[in-house]
Formats: C-alpha cells, sequence, structure tokens
C-alpha cells in the first residue's frame, strides 16, 4: 500500500510538472532583412501572447547556407535547438540521422486535421519517415522563386513594358544601360546566382526540361545544347549587373530597384516584403510578374522542423509552435509581410495584393498543366550537398569567362560526382 502511495504521488508530480510547464522555444533561422523581420515578429508577438519565451537565433548571409552550417554544428555537438528553418529534402535527412523523433508536433498536426489543410504534395514534404510518417515540420507559406521586380519610374521614362520573353527582357537591359542606368540589381552570392539560373532555365527549357535536369538530374538533360543556352543566357545577365555586384547580400539589391538606382531584379517574392516596409504598392511604384516561362511556377516553402528534447517545457513551446504556424490568422498575416501566399488552402485572399492574388493563381495553372516545380536553389529539388555542387558551377560560370559549353558540362561532371 506504501508503494502504491508512491507510485501515485510521483504520477501526481509528474502530471504536475507537465501540465505547468511554460512553453519555451529556441529558433535557428535566417530571416534577417527588414521585411523578414517583421513577418517573423507576427510569429513571437503570437507565442509571447500564449504564455510562450522565444529564444531567437538568427544566423545571416547565404540565404540559409551559413544558417545549415551552424545548425549542423549544433547537431554534431548534441545541442540542436528546439526548432530551426529548413527546406525540403533536409527534413528526411536529419530525421534519418535520429535527430528528430518522437515527432513531438504530430498530435498537434492530427488534431488540427492538417492533412485536409494543405495540398498533398505540401503536406508530404513536411511527414518524416521518407515523406509519409509523422509529421515533423510545419510550413508557414510558399514562395514563388522565378519574379521580376521592377522600378515603375525607371520603366515607365524610358519607355520600357515589362517582358514576356527573354529576348524582351535583354532589349529592356539594353536600353536601360544605354540610359546610364545599371539594369539588373543582383547580388553575386551563390545562392543568388542559383536562384536566377534556375529561373533562365525554366524559361528557356520549359518545364520538362527543368525537372528532368534538376530534379532528376538526367545527363544528358544537363550537357544538352538547352544547358549550354541557359549559360549564354546568364552570360548576358551577368553583363547587365554592376561592379559592385559580388557579394551583395539579395535585400540590398532589392533596395537599388526601390530606390531607382537600378531596373529590375531577379528573385523570389520575399523581395516584396522590402518593397511593403518601403511602404511601395504594386502598380504605382513598382512592377511584379513573373520571369518569362510558358506557365512555369518554381516553388519553395518555409518550413520549420522540430526536434528530440526531453525537456517538458521545449516540448510544450514545440507543440505552441507548431499550433501557432499553421494557424488560419497567422498565415494570413504573416505572408501579408513576407511577401509569400499561405501554405493552408483555406485562406482568403482578399486582404492580399494584386502579386500575391497573381501567384495564387498562378500556381493553381501550373499544378494543372504540370509547370508546378521545385527549387534545387532553395533545397526543394536536391539536398544541400547536391545543391552546393550544383550551385558552384553556376557561380563560377557567372563570375569568369568559362564558356557555356564547358558550364554545362561541369554541372553535369558536379551532378555525378554527388550522386
Amino acid at each position: 500500500m506504501k508503494i502504491f502511495s508512491i507510485i501515485i504521488a510521483l504520477f501526481t508530480v509528474t502530471i504536475s510538472t507537465v501540465a505547468s510547464a511554460v512553453p519555451k522555444i529556441e529558433v535557428l533561422h535566417w530571416w534577417t532583412s527588414g521585411g523578414e523581420a517583421a513577418a517573423l515578429k507576427v510569429l513571437k508577438d503570437d507565442f509571447a501572447a500564449n504564455g510562450g519565451e522565444w529564444t531567437d537565433m538568427p544566423v545571416t548571409g547565404g540565404g540559409g547556407d551559413a544558417a545549415n552550417v551552424t545548425l549542423k554544428a549544433r547537431i554534431v555537438a548534441g545541442d540542436p535547438p528546439s526548432a530551426s528553418q529548413i527546406k525540403g529534402p533536409t527534413i528526411q535527412e536529419y530525421d534519418q540521422e535520429g535527430v528528430v523523433a518522437p515527432y513531438n508536433i504530430d498530435a498537434i498536426a492530427q488534431a488540427e486535421g492538417w492533412d485536409n489543410l494543405l495540398d498533398p504534395m505540401i503536406a508530404a514534404v513536411h511527414k518524416c519517415q521518407n515523406n509519409s510518417g509523422p509529421y515533423c515540420a510545419a510550413p508557414v507559406n510558399i514562395h514563388r522563386i522565378d519574379w521580376m521586380w521592377a522600378n515603375k519610374s525607371v520603366f515607365d521614362s524610358n519607355g520600357i513594358s515589362m517582358p514576356t520573353s527573354w529576348d524582351e527582357l535583354n532589349a529592356a537591359a539594353d536600353k536601360l544601360q544605354a540610359a546610364g542606368i545599371i539594369p539588373f540589381a543582383h547580388g553575386g552570392q551563390p545562392w543568388q546566382d542559383a536562384t536566377v539560373f534556375e529561373a533562365v532555365a525554366m524559361g528557356i527549357g520549359g518545364n520538362n526540361y527543368y525537372k528532368n535536369c534538376y530534379v532528376n538530374l538526367e545527363e544528358n538533360c544537363l550537357r544538352s545544347e538547352t544547358t549550354v543556352k541557359v549559360f549564354d543566357q546568364m552570360r548576358k545577365l551577368a553583363n547587365y549587373t554592376d561592379p559592385g555586384s559580388p557579394g551583395r547580400d539579395w535585400n540590398v539589391a532589392t533596395g537599388m530597384v526601390i530606390e531607382g538606382k537600378a531596373g529590375f531584379q531577379i528573385m523570389g517574392d520575399w523581395a516584396k516584403g522590402e518593397f511593403t516596409a518601403a511602404g511601395k504598392t504594386p502598380g504605382v511604384d513598382y512592377y511584379c510578374q513573373s520571369t518569362p516561362s510558358n506557365n512555369g511556377y518554381l516553388y519553395n516553402v518555409d518550413s520549420f522542423i522540430f526536434y528530440k528534447t526531453s525537456d517538458p517545457e521545449k516540448q510544450e513551446g514545440q507543440k505552441l509552435l507548431a499550433k501557432l504556424m499553421m494557424g488560419k490568422n497567422f498565415q494570413k498575416v504573416f505572408n501579408l509581410y513576407k511577401g509569400s501566399i499561405p501554405a493552408r488552402l483555406d485562406v482568403p485572399m482578399d486582404e492580399f495584393d494584386q502579386c500575391a492574388k497573381t501567384s495564387n493563381s498562378d500556381i493553381k495553372t501550373a499544378g494543372a498543366s504540370g509547370g508546378l516545380v521545385p527549387s534545387f536553389a532553395h533545397g526543394m529539388a536536391q539536398g544541400n550537398t547536391m545543391k552546393s555542387a550544383m550551385q558552384d558551377v553556376v557561380t563560377e560560370h557567372f563570375n569568369s569567362d568559362m564558356s557555356s559549353v564547358d558550364a554545362a558540362n561541369a554541372l553535369a561532371d558536379a551532378v555525378l560526382d554527388n550522386m
């Protein structure tokens, strides 16, 4: 009887500890620009309003590359954060390393009905055990990569319309260059080079070409004449940048367009967050349009993965954060700041601007026609090792006199070396 009383007492203490646990979360991320920080503040404020304690761990640089290095170091040291920003295939990589199970957030996902709130393709990305098991990550949005942002005053004053083909884009850039204006605002960092490259690849080669080369990694496709043409266009774009391009952060390049120092930028829709933070309005101050393609849509999802922890407070923090991230109102407010569109299918778009409404319409068209393709530059099509190998070749070509033929062969060789 005495032993039974002790067991009951211990059980009561355990239940009391879990019930009184203050939700705590340490979040590693790379959202450090003005627009990104404003969007993240929505999540921080929601977490605090629900009694949580947030520890921020921002890592700047490289479009997430620097953050991934930091994350790997912490995992190797046995000290992962409670949650971290992550991309596509990397979710499965960390699950296979055994640092995610027992999937603390799956109970939230089941209770909230995530399977009914997400597109099946997006849902699968966030499930561990080879995309078919429990939820271990949560999506906050869907980004479109293949956007072109242009200063309306610069374009209008030079008699330029938004281009509908790559030839038209080159003609517009030539006209701006002749007028003494920097045509193409670009930050010479590997991930930015790859962002532009994949938009060019999908536009020039088409959706099937893109999937064969950059998703399926077919050698014949990578060495093809079409890939040579893609690199030819990249060389033209390199000649439209300014001498200050190498090493420039993406948001600084966006600022050049906002301030009228450059004509246009090719960048994902997070760039719109910078325009919004600067008080600019689409159609009034700037143009937003997809880069030329045949109903293609390069997508990227901002996701957060939740790591193994035995700390009750961190477990409660993970559950709270996952619930907030997938909340209907949060997905609306967050994406209004971020420039992206909600991952949830049931969020009304009436408060979003024309850029977001166009993106939301285009993703449905692309999905129905086979044009919805995952970004390799942003880790949705390939893991980090393959992605890095591919973008290294793109960057080497962009910043040298390497021929397009040599670049196509080097890209194929890099893929084969890392398979």
